[in-house]
């Protein structure tokens, strides 16, 4: 089990208002995030939750954008 933290990811590949809900619904979707806040200027991602990062990046990628923990 995870404890809770506040994760910051990168992830490349956000052009739009549209690529930024996507990647915040991406990242909602996966198991224990309560939240998550993407900035596509500042190429990263926010989540709040027990999360692993390795599903985090996987549930990006699955959306179509690259991402690193």
């Amino acid at each position: 089990m995870y404890s809770w933290m506040s994760t910051t990811i990168t992830v490349e590949g956000m052009t739009c208002g549209h690529c930024k809900q996507t990647v915040e619904e991406a990242l909602r979707e996966v198991s224990g995030v309560t939240d998550a806040t993407a900035d596509r200027e500042a190429e990263q991602a926010n989540v709040d939750g027990a999360a692993d990062t390795t599903a985090l990046v996987q549930a990006v990628e699955d959306a179509g954008y690259t991402a690193h923990a």
